[in-house]
């Protein structure tokens, strides 16, 4: 078996997202809506020159036609990595589904969602095993 096999993709770029996140939340703490998270993640990417894009509206295909609706990530950082803000109790199946879902229709490779709803910061990376060629969709 190949070392590199089950190397998580994206791993430097994940670390430094996740690092920026952990920054919010210890400064910050649980009990805000998720705009506060937004506009306070969006200071710190900066702060360390991450690549992000706010709010960023990416389109859907269906069947190779563009929807009219777009989706809109709270964060596209790198180009590659689909951030979802949350502040729940706990992630969800039904969270994840929408991660996933947005994956797949945007074939993008990696998503986050970073939850700031609990006292310690919650987050999770999937795939999009559409393009990955991956066998899980958590990593």
């Amino acid at each position: 078996m190949n070392t590199n096999e089950h190397e998580l993709i994206l791993k430097d770029e994940v670390y430094q997202i996740v690092g920026a996140a952990m920054e919010v939340s210890n400064q910050l703490g649980s009990g805000f809506l998720e705009a506060v998270y937004q506009e306070a993640l969006e200071i710190e990417l900066s702060e360390r020159r991450i690549p992000h894009v706010p709010q960023k509206k990416i389109a859907i295909s269906y069947k190779g036609r563009v929807l009219k609706k777009d989706y809109v990530a709270d964060f596209l950082c790198y180009d590659l990595i689909v951030v979802e803000i949350k502040a729940i109790k706990a992630i969800s199946g039904i969270e994840e589904a929408q991660l996933l879902n947005y994956l797949r229709a945007t074939n993008l490779p990696l998503g986050l969602i970073v939850n700031f709803g609990t006292p310690r910061l919650d987050w999770k990376r999937y795939i999009n095993v559409q393009i990955s060629g991956y066998c899980g969709q958590q990593e």
